[in-house]
């Protein structure tokens, strides 16, 4: 496949787009094939997009809730009937195993269906000025409006799902959205912008824009922005926010994580170490901000969740993406894998056994398990991205919490116990967005709200909350509306 473009979807018409000034080329990570060519969009660019922007976002806002609901319903339905080969080529240019490939166009179609509900359900609320001595016979009501262009920027590791968490709550609030897909795997992205605009979306209300990080700083820095969405490092969040801070626009951030899975003595060490296998060695090859980055493992249970771990990880197939039976693939790029290599290296450094794994070939990098990581390890406080599985001890809960929360990062956390007040215990001292109870901490429901504390963010991301935060309150009241 081949695509070289600047703003698809509802696009600008070329006569008001500057041309290509460079071009990205797009591979498949694992065997280097070429997969197509995106534009490298340049400033002149970006300003055009984000000033025809300003047209879509007054078609958007005009439409009413019923309409913006049937686009984004006839947009799930269009991202449906190419649901296969939408799959395959997120997995082509992604890495990830075309059976999770197919989840995540799944979960996309969802999104989009579930904003179309949100569509209708913007509420505005009546609020009794008789709670003011003097004000009893007037009437305030709120009403919620779209609060401008939205910018979307979507990471590597899952582009449609986030892409649709955010530019389908934009559409529904009756926003327009620039979208800035990434730079490594952008082809899915140009795909589905071709079916929103075969959707019926209004012109301009939904444009593609590729490149680099000057794309990304521009549509901070923009005035004809008036929120930037973002899913991606903590480095990039703050950037981010630091350049949209000249115009005060919204910025909502979603960054990184090393979230911790705390195993007790009483745990099913067989589930516990299942958990980290898929939800930290298989799933999106261990490319996964909620992904389990850390495991603490209670002294009394510590031989026995090894031993699981160690036998289910030496089940997992590392492979070609596209065959039916991989469960790991390759990393988005051979950098990224040589980046995990020398986290594994610092960990040996550190103290740690490697015990699994550990084996780089160009952007594949086997399941590794590090045994006897010592806690204080530097390397252990990073977030690792790749599918890397460092245990720890600890002898009380107590200090395995304090242990988690040591970290700058907020995500996720998980804790394994049969004891449902313990359970509830560490889940409240631990200062994370969110805590599974004996399960993965790689674990997004599209309706749950997704986000966390300190470094990761603290925005939450979800049907029902994004639509919402991507809308402004207007207050009306009405003097003298009582007799």
């Amino acid at each position: 496949m081949s695509a070289v473009t600047s703003s698809t979807g509802s696009a600008p018409s070329t006569e008001a787009v500057p041309p290509a000034e460079s071009v990205i080329t797009v591979h498949n990570p694992g065997t280097g094939a070429l997969l197509g060519e995106v534009e490298a969009a340049g400033e002149e660019r970006v300003l055009a997009v984000v000033d025809a922007a300003q047209a879509g976002q007054r078609a958007m806002a005009a439409l009413p809730a019923h309409e913006r609901a049937g686009l984004l319903r006839r947009i799930a339905e269009l991202v449906e009937a190419e649901q296969e080969s939408l799959a395959r080529l997120l997995a082509a240019e992604n890495g990830k195993p075309l059976p999770q490939t197919r989840g995540e166009i799944e979960a996309a179609i969802r999104i989009f269906r579930g904003h179309a509900g949100e569509a209708t359900r913007l509420f505005g609320r009546q609020i009794p000025l008789d709670a003011v001595p003097g004000m009893e016979r007037h009437l305030a009501v709120t009403v919620r409006e779209p609060i401008g262009v939205v910018a979307a920027l979507v990471p590597f590791n899952y582009p449609v799902e986030l892409y649709a968490h955010k530019a389908a709550a934009a559409l529904a609030a009756g926003n327009a959205v620039v979208v800035q897909p990434p730079a490594r795997c952008p082809l899915s992205l140009v795909r589905i912008a071709e079916l929103v605009e075969l959707a019926g979306a209004p012109r301009y209300a939904h444009q593609l824009v590729t490149g680099g990080v000057r794309v990304s700083q521009l549509l901070a820095e923009l005035p004809g922005i008036a929120a930037v969405s973002l899913t991606g490092s903590t480095s990039a969040g703050r950037e981010i926010a630091r350049r949209a801070a000249a115009t005060l626009k919204k910025v909502f951030l979603e960054l990184g994580g090393n979230d911790a899975l705390i195993v007790c003595d009483d745990a099913d060490v067989e589930q516990a170490a299942q958990a980290v296998v898929l939800g930290r060695l298989a799933r999106g090859n261990g490319q996964i901000c909620c992904a389990v980055k850390r495991v603490y493992v209670q002294d009394g249970a510590y031989d026995a969740f090894v031993a699981s771990l160690l036998a289910q990880t030496a089940e997992l197939t590392v492979g070609d993406q596209l065959v039916e039976t991989t469960d790991v693939g390759p990393l988005i790029a051979e950098s990224a894998a040589v980046q995990v290599e020398d986290a594994v290296g610092r960990l040996v450094h550190d103290g740690a056994r490697l015990v699994a794994g550990g084996a780089r070939r160009g952007a594949f990098v086997d399941p590794t398990v590090l045994v006897d990581v010592p806690p204080d390890s530097p390397a252990l406080a990073a977030e690792i991205f790749g599918p890397v599985a460092p245990v720890a001890r600890f002898a009380d809960p107590f200090d395995a919490v304090a242990m988690a929360n040591e970290s700058p990062y907020g995500l996720h956390a998980a804790v394994f116990t049969r004891d449902i007040s313990r359970a509830f215990t560490l889940a409240r001292r631990l200062d994370v967005g969110g805590v599974l109870i004996n399960g993965s901490t790689a674990v997004r429901a599209e309706n749950l709200p997704f986000g966390g504390t300190k470094d990761t963010g603290g925005y939450r991301e979800g049907v029902h909350d994004t639509a919402l935060d991507f809308t402004r309150q207007k207050t009306i009241v009405v003097m003298e509306a009582f007799g």
